[in-house]
C-alpha cells in the first residue's frame, strides 16, 4: 500500500485532508500517512489522526510514498514541489466526487479539484493546478501550472490564466479575457480587462493596485 502525504500543514492542507479521506483510492491504493510542513506546529490545536512527519527540506521520498500539494500560494507551491520533484517525488491528482467534470476536459499530474467544483467541457488544465470549492471554469478556459483558484470563483468561456496565476475568493472574469503569468486577482473582483503578468487588481470592475 502507498503511503500519501499531504504538502503543506496550513488551512488548505487540512481541507485537502478531508477530500483525500473521502476519496476513493483511500484505503485502496494509499493510506494517509501525514503532512510535510517547515512548522513542526501546524497542527497544534487541532484534531488529527496524522501529523507533520518531517519538513520539506529535509524529507526524503521513499519509494512507495505519494504527494499531494496542498500549498495555495503558486510561487511556494511551485518552490517546495519542485524541491521533492527533484528528489524522485511521485505526485498524484485528486479530484473529489463531487466535482462536474464534463467533455474533454484535460488535467495535468498534480491537480486538486475540491467539492462542488464546475468544470464544463475543453478545458485545458495544468500541472499542480489547485481548484477550490464552488468554482467553475466554462468551455474552453485554459488554466497555466502552477495555477491557484479560490473558492465561489467564476472562469467563464474562453478565458486564459497564466503559469501561477491567482484568483481570490469570489473573482468573476469575464468572457475572453486572460490573467497574466504570476497575476493576482484580488476577493471579488470583476476583471473586464485583461490583467497583465505580475500585476495585482482588486475591485468592481478590477483596477491596478500598485
Amino acid at each position: 500500500m502507498k503511503k500519501l502525504i499531504i504538502v503543506g500543514a496550513g488551512g488548505f492542507g487540512r481541507e485537502v485532508y478531508a477530500w483525500a479521506k473521502d476519496h476513493s483510492d483511500c484505503g485502496q491504493a494509499w493510506d494517509l500517512a501525514g503532512f510535510l510542513d517547515d512548522d513542526a506546529s501546524a497542527l497544534d490545536g487541532y484534531n488529527y489522526p496524522v501529523g507533520v512527519i518531517g519538513t520539506v527540506e529535509d524529507y526524503q521520498p521513499h519509494t512507495n510514498d505519494v504527494f499531494v500539494c496542498a500549498i495555495g500560494a503558486p510561487a511556494v507551491k511551485q518552490k517546495v514541489c519542485q524541491l521533492l520533484l527533484a528528489r524522485s517525488a511521485e505526485f498524484i491528482s485528486l479530484v473529489h466526487s463531487s466535482a462536474i467534470v464534463g467533455e474533454n476536459v484535460t488535467m495535468g499530474g498534480g491537480v486538486v479539484v475540491c467539492p462542488r467544483v464546475t468544470l464544463t467541457s475543453d478545458i485545458s488544465i495544468g500541472d499542480f493546478v489547485a481548484i477550490n470549492c464552488h468554482s467553475s471554469a466554462g468551455h474552453d478556459v485554459v488554466i497555466g501550472d502552477w495555477a491557484t483558484i479560490s473558492g465561489h470563483c467564476d472562469l467563464t468561456g474562453n478565458t486564459r490564466y497564466g503559469t501561477g496565476a491567482f484568483l481570490a475568493t469570489g473573482a468573476r472574469i469575464i468572457p475572453g479575457k486572460a490573467v497574466g503569468d504570476f497575476a493576482y486577482v484580488g476577493a471579488g473582483a470583476v476583471v473586464i480587462r485583461s490583467v497583465a503578468a505580475g500585476q495585482k487588481v482588486f475591485g468592481n470592475p478590477a483596477r491596478v493596485f500598485a
